[in-house]
């Protein structure tokens, strides 16, 4: 028996088989997939329906967890413990979970209330976000760690050149002073303001970020912080210069 007798759009019969192919795995019980992909508003509409994926989600972050902090450990074994839970959390914050769904294209699985639909729910951060937990909460029930294991991080692709997009957008300072560190030290970058204007109710920053005295790059914003995080941002942009 269908876990939701009412009929669900014509399209998502589709979509569904497209995304077992994605994720490599061919779910042996169906229901949990549904589940997996089961909006709360669908509820709302279907009553007939016995479960969102909020469960599943529950279950899918602690999976989730547990997979990456293990695939960190074994693939940086030199790194501290402070920066394996940077990454980990950086690799499991909801706007870069809701990437790797659109990448999956999972909205277009989604069983979602009109109204939601209507109002774009199938590209809602945290729709997508629960709906990728859920997914490997319903992976783990259906096929176990190992099924689950491979699907994430076939998901994520290449650990390491996601962590680089990720830090490098979360936090461009830091990413720079750990890639100067080893070779020149905690104080070889520095920042130095080029130009402060606009208004007092519209500053405007320039600064410059230099290797010793090389310059690295520049950047513009609204506070020096920002402005020092654009400057970062540009240098990481064309990393390495030349000699270093």
């Amino acid at each position: 028996m269908s876990l939701f007798p009412l009929s669900t759009p014509p399209d998502h019969a589709q979509a569904i088989a497209a995304l077992q192919t994605r994720i490599a795995h061919t779910f042996g019980d169906p229901a949990l997939l549904t589940r997996a992909v089961t909006h709360p508003s669908w509820l709302a509409d279907h009553p007939a329906g016995t479960e969102s994926n909020q469960r599943l989600e529950f279950l899918g972050d602690a999976v989730l967890l547990l997979i990456l902090t293990d695939e960190l450990f074994r693939r940086f074994p030199t790194e501290r413990e402070g920066v394996l839970s940077r990454r980990r959390a950086a690799l499991m914050k909801g706007g870069f979970l809701a990437h790797i769904a659109r990448e999956l294209d999972l909205g277009q699985c989604l069983l979602l209330g009109a109204g939601e639909a209507r109002a774009g729910g199938r590209d809602r951060l945290a729709a997508l976000e629960d709906a990728f937990e859920a997914l490997v909460g319903a992976l783990y029930l259906d096929a176990g760690l190992e099924t689950a294991r491979r699907a994430v991080l076939g998901a994520y692709g290449d650990i390491a050149v996601r962590l680089a997009t990720v830090e490098d957008a979360e936090n461009p300072k830091g990413r720079l002073q750990e890639l100067v560190q080893p070779m020149h030290g905690n104080d070889a970058v520095r920042y130095n303001v080029l130009r402060t204007g606009g208004t007092p109710h519209a500053r405007e920053f320039e600064v410059a970020v230099l290797l010793h005295d090389r310059p690295l790059g520049t950047g513009r914003g609204s506070s020096k912080k920002l402005a020092e995080e654009a400057a970062a941002a540009a240098a990481l942009a064309t990393w390495p210069p030349g000699g270093v």
